[in-house]
């Protein structure tokens, strides 16, 4: 290059940077800032005992939860009621934190009679929401801590006919308040063919019922073809056909997580055998942070906005009362002063008839 280009080409450059202004480093402050906060995520599961919601837990996030659960007898589990524990656990990956907050609902569906057994689990998700609305209505508002449920994992019997009465209500009553994502629980139980027949009868039986499960977002137009179809293959496998396993099993040389059957052996992360590694991803690696926007612009926007319509609805009923209380003190105040004209006139005649009579 010659010396002119050079001087040209210096010229060319501090002409750029007197027109950079620097705000497209906006996304590395903003990502250096939530880095630095760390992330949180809130899940609960649902679903009757023996249905492996606890081995899947673990399975998920390669952790051990349960380690000193105690499991109730079938006598204890007659007049058993719905508890809800909350287990919390720090996990950092690559520098990345995330608070994970697992709340687990033993009891659900276990009692002789399960009518409104899901109403612990309501009065929890609403209980979080009252929580967080009034942090934000308070007057610290700069460290409020976010334990709203951002996902219901739903375990559905892999043994009956489809949906259950108690899966139907239950998902019916929380539908409104929780981003739900149904799953058919113990897939190694079933044939493949069994499988895609049962997940088909319960889309239907979920759309026949009017119960709105979580949506997965729609892909925009220049998305590329690859993510359309991945955003298309997990609508097309809900619910999640799921299987867990905290053991290692040895297989052909190999070393995974999975279970030794006689007649072979079942391996949680193959998707040839579960979409439990489907499952995973969608929860963690794409779409955490969509079912949090989910849950803060649409589940709590819905309840802080039934929260501030009751507020004015008492308010305008204490004003109507308070106006009462005053109208009625107004004519109180009349009526007395009237009597006291009466009196002060009786007084006043008595006064000059005795006058006369004198």
């Amino acid at each position: 290059l010659t010396a002119q280009t050079l001087k040209r080409l210096k010229l060319t450059k501090k002409d750029q940077d007197k027109e950079y202004v620097g705000f497209a480093t906006l996304p590395s402050q903003v990502h250096r800032k939530t880095v630095k906060k760390g992330f949180t995520f809130t899940l609960m599961v649902a679903g009757e005992t023996g249905l492996g919601k606890s081995t899947l837990i673990n399975s998920l996030f390669l952790t051990d939860l349960y380690r000193d659960r105690k499991v109730p007898n079938a006598e204890e589990r007659i007049s058993q009621t719905v508890d809800i524990i909350k287990h919390t656990i720090g996990i950092e990956e690559k520098g990345i934190k995330l608070r994970l907050s697992i709340i687990d609902t033993p009891g659900f569906g276990d009692a002789v009679n399960n009518t409104a057994s899901w109403k612990h689990v309501e009065d929890y998700i609403d209980q979080q929401f009252e929580q967080y609305f009034r942090d934000e209505s308070g007057l610290n508002r700069k460290n409020i801590q976010d334990n709203r449920v951002h996902c219901l994992l739903y375990f559905i019997s892999p043994f009956g006919h489809g949906l259950r009465p108690i899966d139907v209500e239950c998902m019916k009553a929380l539908h409104v308040k929780v981003n739900i994502i149904p799953l058919l629980a113990k897939a190694d139980s079933l044939t493949q063919a069994e499988v895609h027949s049962k997940k088909l009868k319960m889309r239907d039986e979920i759309k026949q019922f009017g119960i709105n499960i979580y949506q997965f977002p729609e892909c925009d137009s220049d998305e590329d073809e690859d993510f359309q179809r991945q955003e298309q293959i997990l609508k097309d496998s809900i619910p999640f056909a799921v299987i867990g396993s905290n053991i290692q099993v040895d297989s052909k040389g190999r070393r995974f997580r999975g279970r030794s059957y006689p007649w072979g052996v079942v391996e949680v992360e193959n998707p040839v055998h579960s979409d439990f590694l489907m499952l995973r991803n969608m929860l963690v690696r794409t779409h955490m942070q969509d079912l949090k926007d989910v849950t803060r612009e649409i589940h709590y926007e819905n309840y802080r906005a039934q929260c501030i319509q009751s507020m004015t609805r008492m308010m305008v009923q204490e004003r109507k009362r308070s106006n009462q209380s005053a109208t009625d003190f107004l004519l109180l105040f009349f009526q007395l002063r009237k009597m006291q004209e009466v009196l002060e006139r009786i007084q006043e005649q008595m006064q000059q008839s005795q006058r006369g009579t004198c």
